[in-house]
């Protein structure tokens, strides 16, 4: 049966057009709630201005048949910040990084972990990774959110070690993060000298050792080179990750649930091993895929990270574009308050029935 509740606004004196927003806003109103004036429109509006000021005021509560994630991860890639310069002269990847973390704060549930998987530095310059670490902690503490940087064949292992960490040596720059039960291993498989990847021996009995005992939520390995294919970027290939078996021996059957990496400056998905791998884009720059008669393209669009929601059973992938965009529909947050008020049926009725007052189209009132 449909909600009279919700009903009630479409026997008011209103016969013009409706937009998906005055909808929202006029079935709000109906319950009592005030709607700001600067939410009453009825015609696109640009938010590239104002979005960076839009954050949630609480948490949005579950409506389907899922609750809220176990986990929430943050995973960005290939910064490639600068000491003091543009890159290529062009791109400020500060601000781009900024810009990227900026969008955190609009989170509903923030992430407990920012997983960096590598090119943290372009030219491995001390005073990058100072930068880096003076842009993200602040953020981080804000989100009570933990850091995990991973080497990137951009990356020097002695200046990462030291800017990152404090510590000193040229050793492989593995290390294990305990988020809240979650294994996050970040993996360093670069090679000094060089732009592909590799794990050497010791790395995998280490790794080995480490996913011998279950971590209670399972693991992530985060590293720099994904273990995929690069059938879109074929050039990448002479820098991809060698001897992808022999990893794949030490993941099968482990409590591994995902791998995390970057290099390739595109979003791509695959399997290794039985495991979803997630390959975030940059957020300096990413790799034109489709270039035109180009060999290999770097253009300033298409940045973007990718969120990682884990449930007890499965994991959730969504990529987020780190530039702002202009809105031309939507609701407001005003729109949950009279959820309160409505069943979960009713709930539903509305939002979900084509014929619900919510979605019924409207002819046009011609003048």
């Amino acid at each position: 049966m449909r909600s009279t509740k919700a009903a009630v606004y479409f026997t008011s004196r209103y016969s013009g057009p409706l937009t998906p927003i005055s909808r929202a806003i006029r079935w709000a109103s109906s319950f009592g709630v005030d709607t700001p004036p600067s939410s009453r429109e009825t015609q696109p509006r640009d938010h590239r201005s104002s979005a960076r000021r839009t954050t949630y005021s609480h948490a949005v509560e579950p409506l389907g048949q899922y609750p809220d994630p176990a986990h929430v991860v943050a995973h960005l890639s290939d910064p490639h910040l600068l000491a003091d310069a543009l890159q290529y002269g062009v791109i400020d990847t500060a601000a781009r990084l900024r810009q990227a973390l900026s969008r955190l704060g609009r989170l509903p549930t923030p992430p407990q972990a920012l997983v960096f998987t590598g090119d943290l530095a372009d030219l491995a310059e001390p005073a990058a990774y100072e930068k880096l670490r003076e842009i993200v902690d602040p953020v981080a503490a804000d989100l009570g959110a933990e850091a995990v940087w991973v080497m990137g064949n951009h990356d020097e292992r002695r200046a990462f070690a030291r800017g990152l960490y404090g510590a000193d040596g040229d050793a492989p720059q593995d290390r294990v993060h305990d988020i809240a039960g979650l294994r996050i291993v970040a993996l360093d498989t670069t090679v000094p000298g060089w732009h592909h990847g590799e794990l050497s021996d010791g790395q995998l009995d280490w790794l080995r050792a480490v996913l011998a005992e279950p971590a209670r939520h399972g693991t992530l390995l985060a590293m720099h080179h994904p273990p995929i294919p690069v059938p879109m970027l074929r050039l990448a290939e002479l820098i991809e990750l060698h001897d992808q078996p022999r990893l794949a021996e030490v993941v099968e059957g482990s409590d591994v649930r995902g791998i995390l990496g970057g290099h390739f400056h595109f979003t791509s998905y695959s399997t290794f091993a039985g495991v979803p791998v997630s390959v975030a884009s940059a957020t300096c720059y990413s790799s034109e895929i489709l270039p035109d008669r180009r060999l290999l393209s770097a253009v300033d669009a298409h940045q973007s990270f990718t969120m990682l929601h884990l449930y007890d059973d499965r994991v959730v992938h969504s990529v987020v574009p780190i530039a702002d965009a202009a809105e031309v529909s939507g609701y407001g947050l005003e729109m949950l308050e009279p959820f309160g008020s409505l069943s979960a049926r009713e709930r539903f009725e509305m939002v979900a029935s084509k014929d619900s007052p919510l979605n019924r189209p409207h002819t046009p009132v011609v003048p």
